[in-house]
């Protein structure tokens, strides 16, 4: 079930990428110049990236595997070259166009290219990363998509996700520490209108044992777990490991 706090941030997520931010994710996502701050954060994004691809088998030929809030669709792309079938889904429409694009523009490379397995298929979807409607998957990978929300409600999407889920749960959170909370501060200078959905950051060790405390988590374990710090952007990976 829904909480309302949920539902509230998920509105605001879904206008501020949909709308106000597409056309910069869509660039910094790309290999497109950008600005040194941004190309920090590329740089990082590209390392948490290539980091919950490692903890997924290299050979990923018949896994169904969710990407929830996919973007613009790397990490998808990615895993399919691996042989997976994904399932990418983001609540920005905007960002599910570009993605559809990247997937058409990757698939015309392959037709030109010998390959060692047989590459996965993607569809990518505009929606609810939590809709039941998606099916079930061996794996779900969500990347800087809880960092958004409360607490209390990243512990109720990492059980709804689990529920659908038969091997790995990869996530990433923003972790609390004294650099992250400078930065938020300096956003709150920013008019209104040209700031993003604040980030929720928490501790690792209280998140984990929120994880342990939830029954909609039952059986689940905590396995490994990297933080990736390169300029402006801070997140920390996270697996959980299914019963």
């Amino acid at each position: 079930m829904q909480t309302l706090s949920y539902s509230r941030r998920r509105g605001e997520i879904e206008t501020y990428f949909d709308l106000t931010a597409a056309d910069a994710w869509k660039r910094l996502t790309s290999d497109a110049p950008v600005s040194g701050i941004r190309a920090t954060v590329r740089a990082g994004r590209d390392r948490m990236r290539a980091t919950l691809l490692d903890w997924l088998p290299q050979n990923l030929s018949g896994m169904r595997i969710l990407d929830a809030g996919c973007g613009t669709g790397a990490l998808s792309i990615e895993a399919a070259r691996r042989g997976a079938d994904v399932v990418g889904v983001d609540i920005a429409p905007t960002l599910i166009a570009i993605a559809g694009e990247r997937r058409d523009a990757e698939l015309a490379s392959q037709g030109s290219q010998p390959h060692s397995r047989r590459p996965g298929t993607i569809v990518f979807r505009a929606g609810d990363m939590l809709s039941p409607s998606h099916g079930r998957f061996d794996a779900i990978v969500a990347m800087d998509s809880l960092i958004h929300y409360a607490p209390a409600d990243k512990i109720d999407i990492l059980a709804r996700l689990a529920d659908r889920c038969d091997g790995a749960l990869l996530f990433t959170f923003a972790p609390r520490t004294p650099a992250l909370a400078a930065m938020h501060a300096v956003g709150r200078l920013f008019p209104r209108q040209n700031r993003a959905p604040s980030i929720e950051p928490v501790a690792p060790d209280r998140l984990a044992r929120l994880i342990a405390t939830d029954t909609g988590l039952a059986g689940w374990q905590v396995g490994r777990s990297e933080r990736i710090v390169s300029g402006f952007y801070t997140s920390q990976a996270m697996e959980l490991i299914a019963p």
